[in-house]
C-alpha cells in the first residue's frame, strides 16, 4: 500500500476540537490504515468558506485526499453539497449510492436524508460524508479504505491522484 497524505475537514458551526468526534474517528481510521494526516480543520458551514478551504487543499500538491464530515443533510446550514460539488472535475456517483445502501443496513430509511457524495478535483479525491461518528466509520471502513489502498483489486483510486 502507498501511504497518502489526507486532509480532514469537519464542517460545523458548533463543533470544537474537543467535541469533534467525527473528525477524530477519521483521523484514527486513516492513521491505522498507514496514511498520513496532512491537516485537520474545522470549517464553518458557509458555502464560500468551504469552497475557499477545499480549493486551497486541492491546489496543494501535497494533499492527495480530502475527507469532509458534516453539512450533508437538508437543514438550512447544510451547505457542503452546494459548496463542493461545483469544484469537481468528475463526480464519483457510485460513492453516494453505495454509502446510502450500506447506511440503510444500519439506520434504515433515515439514510435518504444523507447527501454523501464524492468526486475528483485537480487530481485529488474528495469524500463528503455525514457528520456522525457512525457515518464516518461506515464510509471509511466499508468504502474509502479499500479505494485508497493501492493494492486493492480490481481497481482503486490511487492511480488517479497526484503523484505521491
Amino acid at each position: 500500500m502507498t501511504p497518502l497524505s489526507i486532509a480532514v475537514l469537519t464542517v460545523s458551526d458548533t463543533r470544537t476540537e474537543e467535541t469533534d468526534k467525527s473528525g477524530a474517528v477519521l483521523i484514527e481510521c486513516l492513521q491505522a490504515a498507514g496514511h498520513k494526516l496532512h491537516s485537520k480543520t474545522i470549517v464553518k458551514d458557509d458555502i464560500y468558506q468551504l469552497r475557499a478551504e477545499v480549493s486551497a487543499h486541492i491546489f496543494n500538491p501535497e494533499v492527495h485526499v480530502l475527507l469532509l464530515t458534516g453539512g450533508t443533510g437538508f437543514t438550512v446550514r447544510d451547505n457542503t453539497f452546494e459548496a463542493i460539488k461545483p469544484l469537481f472535475d468528475v463526480d464519483i456517483e457510485g460513492f453516494g449510492e453505495l454509502f446510502r445502501q450500506l447506511s440503510y443496513e444500519e439506520i434504515g430509511t433515515s439514510t435518504i436524508q444523507s447527501r454523501a457524495f464524492a468526486g475528483l478535483a485537480n487530481a485529488s479525491i474528495i469524500f463528503c460524508i455525514p457528520g456522525s461518528p457512525g457515518a464516518c466509520r461506515t464510509g471509511w471502513n466499508r468504502i474509502i479504505a479499500e479505494q485508497l489502498d493501492s493494492s486493492h483489486q480490481p481497481c482503486n483510486f490511487t492511480d488517479k491522484l497526484k503523484r505521491q
